[in-house]
């Protein structure tokens, strides 16, 4: 039989649950998602806190629960039988300023109309792989998103020559396609797809 939603439960990110996701990210253990919030290189984040490559995982994890507390991280937790299962990351523009230094999407000509969001990871406990986790992640990020308000959500699955994903942290093309988003460019080893939501309300983070 096929999972289904009602297999899981979601919560967002914030410090009631912020030990959920370390329970869950400590699987994974060294980024912490950290790598698109970063306003820059690795490089000068351990020159800025003079930190080593090996504190970098204890360093990661400090910074992003310093980011939940000030309500500047956003997120999706995955739960089976109240036990933590998957994540996914998302956020406005300004949560995620790592994409804008990419090359390939700098040269870009990109309208935006409102709001943007990114969707920029996922992580999936490996004893729930292949049940659908991170689409449950994705479906609950979205329908965040349009509680806010709406807007332009881009996402960037990495793809093969051929087409196909290659790297489950970001989604597949075919997940995203599922839930309305369409290919905008090429962007190197990735593809930056978007869909777009009606704003309304008052475009509120929070």
């Amino acid at each position: 039989m096929s999972p289904t939603d009602l297999d899981f439960s979601t919560r967002e990110l914030g410090v009631s649950t912020w030990p959920d996701f370390q329970r869950l990210l400590s699987k994974q253990g060294i980024c912490w998602c950290m790598y698109y919030q970063r306003p820059h290189s690795w490089e000068q984040e351990m020159k800025k806190y003079g930190v080593s490559k090996s504190e970098l995982p204890s360093h990661n994890k400090k910074r992003k629960k310093e980011l939940v507390a000030q309500g500047r991280s956003h997120g999706i937790i995955v739960y089976s039988n109240n036990q933590p299962v998957g994540w996914c990351q998302y956020g406005p523009k300004e949560e995620a300023p790592a994409i804008d230094r990419g090359r390939f999407y700098r040269k870009l000509d990109l309208k935006n109309d409102g709001r943007l969001w990114r969707i920029t990871c996922f992580f999936v406990d490996k004893d729930y792989r292949r049940r659908g986790v991170a689409a449950v992640a994705l479906r609950a990020a979205l329908d965040s998103i349009r509680k806010k308000g709406g807007g332009t959500v881009e996402a960037y699955p990495r793809v093969s020559k051929h087409g196909g994903s290659v790297s489950l942290w970001f989604g597949t093309a075919g997940m995203f396609r599922r839930e309305g988003f369409k290919r905008v460019s090429p962007l190197g080893g990735s593809v930056l797809m978007r869909r777009v939501f009606p704003l309304s309300g008052e475009n509120k983070v929070e």
